[in-house]
């Protein structure tokens, strides 16, 4: 379900060039935290990147 959501994160935020790779860490912190985990990942891509 987690990698489902990272999905579809990816898809529809592909405009505007903000991807969150679909690996182990990124599935498993969403898979553990839910929704708020991905939150925390675009939060920290905005920032750093």
């Amino acid at each position: 379900m987690s990698a489902f959501l990272l999905y579809a994160y990816n898809v529809m935020s592909q405009p505007l060039n903000l991807f969150i790779p679909i690996n182990i860490i990124t599935v498993g912190l969403v898979t553990i935290l839910g929704i708020p985990a991905l939150f925390m990942l675009i939060v920290i891509l905005m920032f750093l990147f």
